[in-house]
């Protein structure tokens, strides 16, 4: 493109770059208040509204262990560390590598640069309109005000009755619900079986989820979830013109490139560069007064990178979840006995009372086919529109890890068809690793990534203290995990590949200042006017909660910033 051509007009007033929750944040805020926003994601539109959840498919709703295959396909790794192990069985005559002259082979996300002990092998982006929403677990508990929110004595950048004011919008938003699961006579046995486990347990309460009932909901278990239709409300419809200001979304549509200008301390992006990937044969120069960079976690700080933004902190501080998984098939005996402990409990009306009608009924029902002759009788007293549990042990001063018991579909922990999933419970307990200027990522000046951007490459550990909060934080599983049953074969517990819960953080912090942050607390990145971040990358202290509610809490603070004016410039 000629760089001596005539400047194009300005096609909104804000840039979008990326489609998941925390942009559509932002394009909903700036469009309500009267701003042109453009928003742009390099994946394709995969639902009529842009960015639904995938899961809301009636299959996925009556078998969702057959999404594990979408998500899995819609997961990029982002690096890869080359086998440089011979293949032995080899035929003779076919092509090999000397690994004497070179270090790898390097298609495929294959990274010859990165050293196998200091990846995160499972960690990876979704490249699709809603981002990784199309197909996350829509958990959102907040972040723990003393655990997640403080560290080493330094309080977190945005106030504590900020934080709640914006935390109460984000969950509005997201349209957080505690009751969609919370009359489930499965959720019920789990969660009166926990009660009664003992003191580390007794806390067991609704995990927040960011999911809707359906008007059909006393015919089918299936629900809504949440996703990044839901944060853009009537603006996901591409057909709706808003009362106020203006929205359109260009799917495939790749930033590479962001083109600063200016003295070193008031630098300004004077427009983004494009490839629009249905035909990347030129280069598209987009420009607004304003840019929102929220792609994800390492592809925000490579944009970055790509743009020649040189600030001590960019992917460094990067903090990422350990892990520990197990499923549980439920004890024989909590099953047998469902009605009893569910009506164990106080009053006429509590809903463990009414579950444990249906169950019997559905049991008594079950028993009277089976007397009848008929073979294909449901052994299993929980009716078919019982829906999963949704159980959570939220963080505590005590306890600094996430714990989710519930049902859902992952990578891992696939179920065998010879058990009844009904009887499946999943437990996953997050842990939380500290900041630490040399857990990083970096982006390689020879090698380039699918995208043809600049290759990450990860250099992460845990610390000693880590490793043993982790091993603590495994025995908790052990003990939980025993009290509901046995282990399922071939989920066991087990920590799971470094990078798999998919919560990097810390690679763009929010910051005091521009030595060990890349934004301050309004989520502009340091000395770029115009220039603004948003996703996990901005959680400065590490979590172990799921990050996605604080983030979109953050990007509203960030797009009331964008309106008012930010107090710097």
């Amino acid at each position: 493109m000629n760089d001596t051509a005539a400047p194009a007009p300005r096609e909104a007033d804000v840039l979008i770059i990326g489609s998941g929750p925390v942009g559509c944040a932002f394009a909903r805020e700036l469009v309500a208040a009267g701003k042109s926003v453009l928003m742009i994601d390099a994946g394709s539109q995969l639902s009529r509204r842009y960015g639904e959840h995938l899961k809301n498919n009636y299959l996925f709703q009556k078998n969702i262990d057959l999404f594990v295959s979408v998500i899995r396909g819609h997961l990029l790794p982002l690096s890869t560390a080359t086998n440089r192990e011979p293949v032995l069985t080899l035929d003779p005559s076919a092509f090999s590598y000397d690994p004497d002259k070179y270090a790898g082979f390097s298609m495929r996300n294959q990274n010859p640069e990165q050293r196998k002990h200091l990846n995160l092998p499972a960690a990876a982006a979704t490249y699709a309109v809603g981002g990784m929403a199309t197909h996350w677990t829509c958990a959102i508990p907040r972040f723990h005000p003393e655990v997640e929110r403080q560290y080493g004595g330094q309080p977190y950048p945005i106030g504590e009755k900020e934080m709640d004011r914006l935390y109460d919008e984000a969950e509005r938003l997201l349209a957080r619900s505690t009751s969609v699961f919370a009359s489930s006579a499965r959720h019920l046995l789990v969660k009166r079986v926990l009660q009664r486990a003992g003191e580390e347990c007794a806390d067991i309460t609704e995990l927040p989820l960011a999911v809707r009932d359906r008007a059909d909901s006393d015919q089918t278990s299936a629900v809504t979830w949440s996703a990044a239709d839901t944060v853009l409300g009537e603006l996901a419809d591409p057909a709706h013109t808003p009362p106020r200001g203006s929205f359109s979304l260009l799917p495939e549509h790749q930033c590479v490139r962001l083109e600063i200008a200016g003295s070193d301390k008031h630098q300004e992006v004077r427009y983004a560069v494009v490839r629009d990937l249905r035909d990347v044969r030129q280069e598209i120069r987009l420009r607004a007064e304003t840019y929102v960079v929220a792609c994800g976690a390492v592809p925000t700080p490579q944009l970055l990178f790509n743009s020649g933004v040189t600030l001590p902190a960019l992917g460094r501080y990067l903090t990422e979840q350990p892990m520990s998984f197990c499923q549980v098939v439920l004890q024989q005996e909590h099953v047998d006995h469902i009605e009893d402990v569910l009506r164990a409990g106080p009053g006429d009306d509590d809903p463990a009372r009414a579950a444990a009608d249906r169950v019997a009924r559905y049991r008594a029902a079950q028993l009277k086919r089976l007397h009848s002759g008929d073979r294909c009788a449901d052994p299993v007293p929980f009716p078919p529109t019982e829906r999963d549990p949704n159980l959570a042990l939220l963080v505590t001063g005590r306890r600094p890890w996430h714990c989710q018991i519930h049902r859902d579909a992952f990578t891992y922990g696939a179920v065998p068809p010879n058990i009844d999933p009904r009887l499946i419970v999943d437990l996953r307990w997050f842990g939380i690793c500290r900041p630490r200027s040399e857990n990083r990522v970096t982006f390689s000046r020879r090698l380039r990534d699918t995208l043809d951007m600049p290759q990450p490459t990860f250099h992460f550990c845990l610390d000693q203290a880590e490793r043993k909060e982790t091993d603590r934080m495994n025995e908790h599983m052990l003990h939980t995990a025993a009290a509901l049953g046995g282990f399922m074969p071939g989920s066991e517990p087990v920590f799971l590949a470094p990078g798999l819960p998919l919560h990097i953080a810390g690679t763009t912090r929010m910051g005091t200042s521009p030595m060990d942050s890349v934004v301050d607390e309004h989520s502009k990145v340091w000395h770029i006017d115009n220039l603004y971040l948003g996703g996990n990358g901005l959680h400065p202290f590490g979590n172990a909660s799921n990050p996605t509610l604080t983030s979109v809490a953050m990007a509203l603070r960030a797009a009331d910033t964008i309106v008012k004016g930010h107090p710097g410039r």
